[in-house]
């Protein structure tokens, strides 16, 4: 869930976020299989793009971005 994440960052001063609902596992097999997964819409820096057509840097980016965990190293999940 994003209610704790979100509720954090804003506590930080942070009030620009972009989510990517999708999970590593995913991203990883539309890296190695590109043809399955052409519909796979991301956020990257304020645009929406198609996961495939990325660079591979970027695509990197994206997958490690995608799992957040708390300061003590365990994924956040959970809402408010």
């Amino acid at each position: 869930m994003l209610c704790l994440p979100v509720k954090s960052a804003c506590s930080l001063g942070v009030y620009h976020a972009q989510f990517n609902v999708v999970d590593k596992e995913t991203l990883i097999k539309a890296q190695q299989d590109p043809d399955d997964y052409r519909d796979l819409l991301v956020r990257v820096a304020g645009y929406t793009a198609y996961f495939v057509e990325l660079c591979p840097d970027v695509q990197d980016e994206i997958i490690d971005r995608t799992v957040q965990e708390s300061f003590s190293g365990a994924p956040i999940g959970g809402c408010c």
